[in-house]
């Protein structure tokens, strides 16, 4: 299986490939965007693909991906048909306001959660927010994404250089534990902010 490949994974279309998947995952997050990153990367590690073009390909992927989720949310979620519920407008409203406080590090850290990436953007573009900070941030967000994915994935294939695919596997266990990390760190400070609003409310 390993002879099948190698050749996919070092011929010059696989730039192409990982622009497509991440940029798919955007608007559609069933695409393992990150699992292929990290894949491939692994292979990198042995000196094809190059690693530069990798950070280029899944950075490139993410931005532009982003951009049609934001055209997505801005033609589709913010029309008055699809707000007409009440619900719905008030969770707009607030989206509104969250993004307009703290939007580019909801952006950024967005784009780390599981998920997250896809709703931030829709919601982004639902609520108008300004395309030049939106680009700013996303811009931010999937060059700090891929240099994370491939160096997770490079870090794997250099040890198990012998064994790429125990090589993909270190990659994904660990961008799978930073991944956990990066959400308790988000629980614990959602906790903590929660229970410093109840004590406040008290006094």
């Amino acid at each position: 299986m390993l002879d099948q490949v190698v050749p996919l994974v070092t011929s010059p279309w696989i730039y192409l490939v990982v622009f497509l998947v991440v940029a798919l995952d955007a608007f559609f997050p069933a695409v393992p965007s990150e699992a292929i990153v990290v894949g491939v990367s692994a292979f990198a590690a042995q000196g094809e693909p190059a690693i530069a073009g990798l950070v280029v390909a899944a950075a490139v992927g993410a931005f532009a991906g982003d951009s049609v989720s934001y055209a997505l949310g801005r033609h589709a979620l913010g029309s008055s048909r699809f707000l007409r519920a009440r619900a719905l407008r008030a969770a707009h409203a607030w989206a509104g306001r969250a993004l307009a406080s703290r939007g580019g590090t909801l952006l950024v850290v967005a784009r780390y959660v599981p998920g997250g990436r896809t709703a931030a953007t829709l919601v982004a573009g639902s609520v108008r927010y300004p395309i030049q900070r939106f680009w700013f941030f996303t811009a931010i967000a999937a060059v700090s994404w891929s240099l994370y994915s491939t160096a997770t994935g490079y870090l794997g294939g250099r040890l198990f250089h012998d064994h790429p695919y125990q090589g993909i596997l270190a990659g994904l266990a660990l961008a799978f534990g930073l991944t956990l990390l990066i959400e308790l760190g988000r629980y614990l400070a959602g906790r903590r902010g929660r229970a410093k609003a109840a004590t406040g409310a008290r006094t």
